[in-house]
């Protein structure tokens, strides 16, 4: 039997309203999350990103909110400014009354400017923890009339520092308040969070996620001894064929510094993390789309925001804390019935996080050689060849005619050709190769043969 929102409890007008923006039939955690919201009940959901969160819990609080109540009643708070964005969208999209007021904030936004909002009044707020903090220490944001509190991607707000900015915020607000918690994990700073702020909660479960997509190609080179990874990068982008990537790192100061390295061998690169203004984050991802960069180097929270079409690689340049997050990055290529090809770089130190990979994803994911010299050099004068296969076609080359055939009094055609050949591809060569530079070792590391037994996929759920 086929579940509808209108057997979920949702008003006529808002089950109108969201068959008028193609919702049909709700997804798995909208159908567990919204009757017990609607009950007054408090909810820990623990689902990832994608399985339609923000409605299971925005759709029973818009169906309770008091319009004629300008005082703050709803407050959502996320990790990432572009996911109070995302929030805030997604509630103004399920509601048609003009009369509800979302504000959302966050750092980086004139907060003069929310400060404001928050005068005229507002019924539902959507935020960072920093920037809740700060409304909250400046005495302009009121939460006496709070009803519904939610934490959504809590695992991120731990991940990221905050556990105890939403402790605070959570202490400030009304002990009789309905309070929901979604995480795609459940660490046990965020147990002990529900533990001490929700009431008596029921919990709802989405199934694990499919393991990676089968139309993305996972492989991994091992970074030599002694190795960067920025020296093993470089050979990589250029055997590839990269039409665009993303290369995720740890922090922004690694995103920072990997894509000057890269800007420095004149490579279409560009750095995506919080640090970014946001109109210079929009401004970027414009670029990307537009195909004006090639790469863009960003940390996990920032990626959030970094929605790209025909996305042809992923690169980990750092792997991720967690399988899941690597799902989650790898799953970005490989869309809309297209390959792609994740790629990760890996250390001593990464070989346990990679075991838990392979058993997540059940398989051994393929060890790569890193391309050699003469691999790279014969890739570069393929791409040449065919560069020149085009001129010839052109109306410009009749202008260096004169040229060559002076040269020609004295040298051999073909010499001069070749000459001409070596200046273009001497100017074109990264500094990277000029120097001594050689893979170590000519054989690839066997892959060790493991077990994926259904105990050790348990274990890594928890």
């Amino acid at each position: 039997m086929t579940i509808s929102f209108d057997s979920l409890g949702l008003s006529e007008e808002r089950v109108a309203q969201l068959e008028s923006l193609g919702f049909e039939t709700p997804t798995s955690i909208q159908a567990q999350a919204i009757p017990h919201i609607l009950e007054g009940r408090d909810i820990v959901g623990q689902s990832q990103t994608g399985t339609g969160k923000t409605a299971a819990y925005s759709l029973p609080i818009l169906e309770q909110i008091d319009i004629e109540n300008r005082g703050v009643q709803a407050l959502i708070l996320t990790p990432t400014r572009e996911l109070a964005q995302q929030v805030a969208k997604a509630i103004k999209d399920f509601s048609w009354n003009r009369r509800l007021y979302v504000l959302t904030v966050y750092g980086g936004q004139s907060i003069d400017r929310q400060i404001r909002s928050l005068h005229r009044g507002v019924q539902l707020v959507v935020g960072t923890p920093g920037r809740i903090i700060d409304l909250l220490d400046r005495g302009q944001l009121n939460l006496e009339q709070l009803r519904w509190a939610v934490l959504d991607e809590a695992d991120e707000m731990l991940s990221m520092g905050f556990i105890d900015d939403v402790k605070t915020i959570l202490s400030q607000t009304p002990s009789d308040r309905q309070t929901s918690c979604f995480s795609a994990t459940m660490p046990w700073a965020i147990r002990e969070l529900i533990d001490q702020f929700l009431s008596d909660p029921v919990t709802v479960k989405v199934a694990q996620q499919k393991a990676a997509p089968a139309k993305i190609e996972q492989h991994v080179y091992m970074v030599p001894r002694g190795w960067s990874k920025l020296k093993v990068l470089q050979p990589i982008l250029e055997g590839e064929n990269l039409e665009s990537a993303i290369i995720f790192v740890r922090t922004k100061q690694t995103a920072a510094e990997l894509t000057s390295k890269l800007q420095e061998e004149d490579q279409s690169a560009d750095e995506y993390h919080g640090n970014l203004s946001q109109i210079q984050r929009e401004r970027l991802v414009h670029r990307f789309r537009e195909g004006k960069i090639r790469l863009v180097v960003a940390t996990d929270i920032a990626a959030r925001g970094l929605d790209v079409q025909n996305l042809s690689h992923v690169i980990n340049f750092d792997l991720p804390d967690n399988a899941e997050t690597y799902i989650h990055r790898i799953g970005r290529t490989g869309r809309a019935g297209k390959t792609g090809k994740a790629i990760s770089l890996i250390q001593p130190m990464d070989r346990r996080m990679l075991r838990q990979i392979e058993r997540r994803v059940r398989q051994s994911l393929k060890v790569c050689k890193i391309p050699s010299r003469a691999e790279v050099e014969a890739k570069r004068l393929a791409k040449l060849q065919a560069q020149i296969q085009e001129t010839l076609t052109g109306e410009r080359m009749a202008s260096f005619l004169p040229l060559v055939n002076k040269l020609g009094d004295e040298y051999d055609a073909h010499a001069i050709a070749a000459a001409a050949l070596q200046m273009v591809y001497d100017q074109n060569c990264p500094s990277w190769m000029k120097g001594d530079w050689e893979v170590p070792g000519s054989t690839v590391p066997k892959p060790i043969k493991r077990k994926f037994n259904r105990s050790s996929e348990r274990a890594l759920m928890y």
